[in-house]
């Protein structure tokens, strides 16, 4: 009876909260506090001091602000402008044509973002004018940049992998690459839709663009070299073993500033934004993982973790229809919260459900991802939607529209990795094992 009562009482204070328009990670530590005043004798000030430190000082958690600098320098220089240059020779060979350079684009620079937000505006600001002077349908553009945009949380550096590594206290590096196929697949996914909207209306296909030549291409594709040059030596430092995330990241950062330099775009005011840029969005982030920390530790007193997880164990569900809940549960969750807070807001529940039922948690990190991405692009706090009606004066309505495919192809991806888990699970295992 006392978890269904503190239940009722979490969720009234977090709404509360939360239609009051309080910040996300203050929200949580107000629900916490009341938690630990109505439930426990333990001096709620103490606690949460002590667990906000615990957390907020966690070394795995330093990857963070630092896989958001390297994006954010590369979003302020013009390391993004010639990854396009490259990029668009090969592309437009293919059915769809350029439409293709949204979906690129997007996979490279997640490769050295990890924000979906951030892929999205520097991809967005590149593709769009082109697109539309070449004559794509807008709602083509939109839609597939909207969907697109999201792999910057799935492939590797993630923040949301991250956030979620933290929360469960699982190896960020182990899912980093878990994520590697699973975000490649999703990306294919996305391309094929291209291709089937090339074959399909063949009505709103843009005049064929000249061809270029052979090496032509391969000129161009010099502009590419350094992006690639610094995916490789970020996620194959962490693949390889010779790094851990953390490091990893601060090798990122290194990278991406002599890149940007060696270049000439490295000023004293794009240098100045890009940190400014990383500290905002990670004081964010770290304000709601440390909510969610001492909310966790407030529900630990009350008892509502295991006795979800004993009630789980008693209705006998198999995982699949557990996930299949858990789907549907995010998926409405999403249409009210950001990715990062619905993970760090549901952990402390979700996390013993999924150990009580036998799920991998390594594979659960990547559901979870696919999940959380069709939050970014749906109403009414879909982030991508307002980032593109910024850059595209669009109404929110029409956004959301053009992306129910890409919503419908995530959805997809969720029934792949259910049908296949080892898409997932495959890659971390065999690095684990050559490294024995």
């Amino acid at each position: 009876m006392t978890e269904i009562y503190a239940t009722g009482l979490f969720l009234f204070v977090l709404f509360f909260l939360l239609g009051g328009s309080v910040w996300v990670g203050l929200a949580l530590i107000g629900v916490a506090w009341v938690g630990m005043e109505l439930f426990t004798t333990r001096p709620a000030g103490d606690a949460m001091i002590t667990t906000i430190w615990t957390g907020a000082s966690s070394w795995t958690l330093t990857a963070l602000p630092l896989f958001i600098w390297m994006g954010e320098i590369l979003y302020r220089t013009r390391l993004s402008e010639d990854m396009f240059r490259g990029l668009s020779p090969w592309m437009r060979r293919l059915p769809g044509g350029l439409l293709h350079t949204n979906i690129a684009g997007c996979t490279l620079f997640a490769a050295v973002s990890g924000s979906s937000a951030a892929t999205l505006a520097t991809v967005g600001k590149m593709s769009i004018p082109e697109l539309r002077q070449r004559g794509y349908p807008e709602y083509m553009i939109i839609g597939t940049l909207a969907g697109a945009a999201t792999l910057g949380l799935m492939i590797p550096p993630s923040l949301t992998l991250i956030v979620y590594g933290v929360s469960i206290n699982e190896s960020i590096t182990k899912l980093f690459i878990a994520g590697v196929l699973p975000g490649l697949v999703l990306a294919g996914l996305f391309m094929t839709y291209i291709v089937a909207w090339h074959y399909a209306r063949r009505s709103e296909r843009p005049a064929p663009v000249e061809s270029m030549p052979f090496m032509k291409m391969v000129r161009e594709s010099r502009f590419l070299f350094p992006v690639i040059l610094l995916v490789i030596v970020v996620i194959g430092s962490m693949y390889f073993g010779w790094a851990t995330a953390t490091e990893a990241a601060a090798v990122g950062v290194v990278g991406a500033l002599i890149l940007a330099a060696s270049q000439g775009s490295l000023t004293w005011s794009s240098f100045s934004a890009s940190l400014m840029g990383a500290t905002r969005t990670s004081a964010m982030i770290a304000l709601i993982l440390m909510g969610a920390s001492f909310l966790s530790l407030s529900m630990g007193f009350t008892g509502l973790p295991r006795a979800l997880a004993n009630y789980i164990d008693f209705l006998d569900l198999s995982p699949l229809v557990l996930i299949a809940a858990l789907t549907l549960f995010y998926i409405i969750l999403g249409m009210f919260l950001d990715g990062i807070s619905s993970v760090v807001l549901t952990m402390a529940i979700v996390e013993p459900m999924i150990r009580q039922a036998g799920i991998d948690v390594i594979w659960f990190g990547i559901f979870i991802v696919v999940v959380v991405e069709m939050a970014q692009v749906t109403p009414p706090i879909g982030f991508n939607l307002f980032v593109l009606q910024g850059m595209t004066n669009h109404e929110i309505s029409y956004i959301a529209k053009t992306a129910v495919p890409m919503v419908a192809l995530m959805v997809l991806m969720v029934v792949i990795l259910v049908v296949w888990p080892e898409l997932a699970t495959w890659l971390p295992e065999t690095v684990r094992q050559s490294r024995n």
